[in-house]
């Protein structure tokens, strides 16, 4: 398997993937949203010396979605995706909607039409680029987080789907790395089409609740799962955060809804206090 399509490849992790899997070879199809970013990203690859087929793929268009099943696909990535900051009371329907459409309805109907070709052929990979956010959740990313939520669902059935026809399915769940995206999410308030005196907070005070990890690990574990050189269908990063995940996901069973009720909890207090593009510190 060689022909890769990889999905949102205008910036961060798609780009850097893209870029990697044609140094070890494969013949990338790295697709954008908008065909103002097709020339760009064909010069960024001429500079890094690599060789891209670069296509305009919007996921939530149809016509898009159709044209790519005349590419051959036998790898293909779901990376497109956009984040929706703000309260579940909060965020506009219009955002809602959007935040559903790119990132769990599009790509799912991008991947059925190739899966298909996958399966008749007997032989495919589909990776998911999910998130942390798919098995945690946190204060102000909730529409999100269920947009990822579901990924998680699709892609689990669809891995238990896809075995006998010889379809292998992974996810890579990036946790808070600092490509930009997860600052851009606190930003999306200042464009939403409401009445800002409804809101229960005020966004001009909030940022992302995280310091923030150098991305690397994302770009080679994504790289290595779209490649083959991983197997395991979960892979998550930074590792360092494995544990912290695991727990959070059996915390509820534990958790009392009269327990510090009228209090502001400790996580949601810490996109008060944060700082935009804070990162890591060694």
């Amino acid at each position: 398997m060689r022909k890769v399509l990889i999905t949102g490849c205008g910036t961060g992790f798609g780009q850097e993937a893209a870029m990697r899997l044609a140094e070890k070879g494969f013949d990338v199809i790295a697709s954008v949203e908008i065909y103002a970013q097709v020339q760009t990203l064909k010069r960024q690859a001429a500079e890094r010396g690599v060789s891209l087929q670069v296509e305009k793929l919007d996921v939530t268009d149809e016509g898009d979605r159709r044209k790519a099943l005349a590419w051959g696909v036998e790898i293909l990535v779901n990376n497109a995706g956009v984040g929706e900051g703000g309260s579940t009371v909060d965020v506009p329907a219009s955002n809602i909607r959007r935040q559903f459409e790119v990132n769990v309805t599009g790509p799912l109907l991008l991947t059925q039409g190739i899966a298909k070709q996958m399966a008749k052929r007997g032989a495919g990979r589909i990776v998911w680029v999910s998130s942390r956010e798919g098995i945690n959740v946190n204060p102000f990313t909730g529409i999100y987080a269920a947009s990822k939520h579901a990924v998680e669902a699709i892609a689990e059935s669809m891995a238990d789907e896809l075995q006998e026809f010889g379809v292998e399915v992974a996810t890579v769940n990036p946790g808070p790395f600092l490509t930009g995206f997860n600052d851009r999410m606190f930003q999306t308030w200042e464009s939403w089409e409401d009445e800002p005196s409804d809101r229960l907070f005020d966004y001009s005070e909030l940022a992302f609740p995280r310091a923030q990890f150098d991305p690397e690990p994302v770009y080679a574990t994504l790289t290595a799962v779209a490649a083959g050189e991983v197997d395991t269908y979960r892979n998550l990063e930074p590792k360092s955060m494995i544990e912290e995940t695991k727990s959070l996901i059996n915390a509820p069973w534990d958790r009392k809804i009269k327990e510090n009720l009228g209090k502001r909890p400790p996580k949601l207090q810490a996109s008060f206090d944060m700082e935009p593009e804070t990162p890591v510190s060694d």
